[in-house]
């Protein structure tokens, strides 16, 4: 028995030699279909940051505030009141923060929708969740009716942000995957710079102007519903709930030829384990998970505690706190997206030749400088009584353009793709669930404090953010190996040669043995 079992080691190994030389022999090319698919899947994310931006425009119409919020009214509008604490309100927060609470309950409970019905049956779901949020806020009397469509924006929310980048991983060829998959963060924040130009518009159709920055997002949701009817089922969904034949089909279709035996081998092999994981969420929890798992938490997080989020939700607010008037703050909150949007496009265009880490660590480099300069900038000059003079108005909001931009190439667009790639099949779609709450809780967390935040600690709150992006820029460097280019299917190779992760992670030879030991074990109880 003792030497069936080092015979299948051996044999093991040279599977396993075979399988990492064998990731670079995958037949394709980036077809059509491909593009167009990640493309239409792209508008998730388009909908994720009008979401985002859209409350931020929204709260600084005094039509809006005096309909649903009248003390906020007037305290932005009292000259005796301080200028850090003027929209310092619970109901306020919660009108934003609502939608991501709503998301991250959705999100615990589509992972095995996603992984059971498939990709696009979630995308179908998230986008009539949305339609449904859009039609309440449009036509919101009341706070409640208000709350309750902020709520199904974000059930939609919690169901697209696991399904699309997902979606859009398994679409793409290995090579290109991260160029592709960026496409999600790209339309997010053309999502926000849409919203803050919508806004900037409405803000000027009085008294109803908030209603239609509100309903607008019926437009994309339509699209993405609709489209969730045509698009192609990945290849990996279709294999893993038992439809090869198809699977196979839809793949040498998205990679336009029929020679696929290679990754198609591979998508059945690890569809063949993801079979015999009946609790993901249990099993993610087990010590050769441990890689991911750390990830699957703390690339989230990590992603929130950059603090871009204070932008999105809160620029217009921010703006007018140093002193830009309403139109100004409406206007420079676009601007400032726009420049984000600049950096995420050059990391689309160099993401697959850069890799991941260089991007990550000169970013959160740009974003700690811009962050602490800011904070000192406030701190000195920006009492709370007074307006911050012109000049150092428009430093900080240099500062903040700079800031935008180093967070558009590195943790905006690297903290969704990390995440969608490094998962093997079996607990794919409970390592994206937990990642999504994870992100989604602390959106929720920021949403819900910063205004008080900002109200007590000040300038401070900068050097605390500032603070996390130095920890997250060190780990990056110790802890994250570089995955780019490696198959989702053979991404175990990059935690095995890990200096700190190999400890944790089983290599194929020690996994098939192990798997033939319990075998044996099996038949000698019969």
């Amino acid at each position: 028995m003792a030497g069936d079992m080092g015979r299948e080691g051996k044999r093991a190994g040279e599977r396993g030699i075979s399988d990492e030389m064998r990731e670079r022999h995958y037949a394709g090319r980036t077809t059509t279909l491909v593009v167009v698919s990640c493309i239409v899947a792209a508008i998730g994310g388009f909908i994720f940051g009008y979401d985002l931006g859209i409350s931020g425009g929204v709260v600084s119409m005094d039509d809006f505030l005096q309909k649903f919020f009248p003390t906020v009214y007037v305290n932005k509008h009292s000259p005796r009141h301080n200028h850090y604490c003027k929209y310092d309100n619970q109901g306020l927060q919660a009108f934003t923060s609502s939608l991501y609470m709503a998301g991250l309950i959705s999100t615990l409970f589509i992972s095995p929708i996603t992984r059971r019905k498939g990709r696009r049956f979630s995308m179908f779901a998230g986008g009539v969740s949305y339609l449904i949020g859009a039609t309440l806020n449009a036509a919101a009397q009341n706070l409640p009716m208000l709350i309750i469509g902020r709520i199904m924006l974000g059930v939609g929310v919690g169901v697209t942000n696991q399904a699309v980048p997902l979606y859009m991983s398994e679409m793409a060829p290995a090579k290109l995957r991260g160029g592709l998959n960026i496409m999600f963060q790209l339309a997010l924040n053309y999502g926000v710079v849409s919203a803050n130009s919508i806004n900037y518009g409405t803000s000027k159709l009085k008294p109803w102007g908030w209603r239609l920055s509100l309903g607008l997002v019926a437009l994309p949701a339509s699209i993405l519903t609709l489209s969730s009817f045509v698009l192609s089922e990945t290849p990996n969904s279709l294999i893993e709930r038992g439809y090869p034949k198809e699977g196979r089909a839809v793949l040498e279709k998205i990679r336009g030829v029929s020679e696929v035996d290679v990754e198609f081998k591979d998508l059945v092999e690890a569809s063949r384990l993801s079979g015999q994981v009946k609790h993901p969420f249990l099993n993610i929890l087990q010590r050769r998970y441990r890689p991911q798992f750390v990830m699957a938490l703390l690339i989230p997080f990590f992603q929130q505690m950059t603090g871009i989020n204070v932008l999105t939700f809160y620029a217009p607010e921010f703006f007018q706190t140093i002193g830009f008037g309403s139109s100004s703050s409406l206007y420079s909150a676009i601007v400032l997206k726009a420049l984000s949007i600049v950096g995420l496009k050059i990391l689309i265009w160099r993401v697959d030749k850069w890799g991941r880490r260089r991007p990550f660590i000169v970013g959160g480099a740009v974003m700690f400088t811009c962050q602490i300069l800011i904070g000192c900038i406030l701190g000195f000059k920006f009492t709370g009584t007074e307006e911050l003079s012109k000049s150092w108005s428009i430093v900080t909001f240099v500062l903040m353009c700079i800031y935008a931009g180093g967070f558009g190439w590195s943790w905006g667009p690297l903290g969704w793709v990390i995440p969608s790639e490094i998962f093997p099949l079996e607990i794919r779609s409970a390592g994206m669930s937990i990642c999504v709450c994870i992100q989604l809780f602390f959106t929720f967390a920021i949403a819900q404090v910063f205004l008080s935040m900002f109200c007590h600690l000040r300038y401070g709150t900068f050097f605390l953010f500032g603070g996390w992006v130095a920890i997250m820029t060190l780990f990056v460097y110790f802890f994250l190996p570089e995955t780019t280019s490696v198959p989702i299917e053979q991404m175990v190779h990059v935690w095995e040669k890990h200096w700190f992760w190999k400890k944790f992670v089983k290599n194929k030879t020690e996994l098939m043995a192990e798997l033939m030991g319990d075998k044996d074990v099996d038949e000698q109880k019969v």
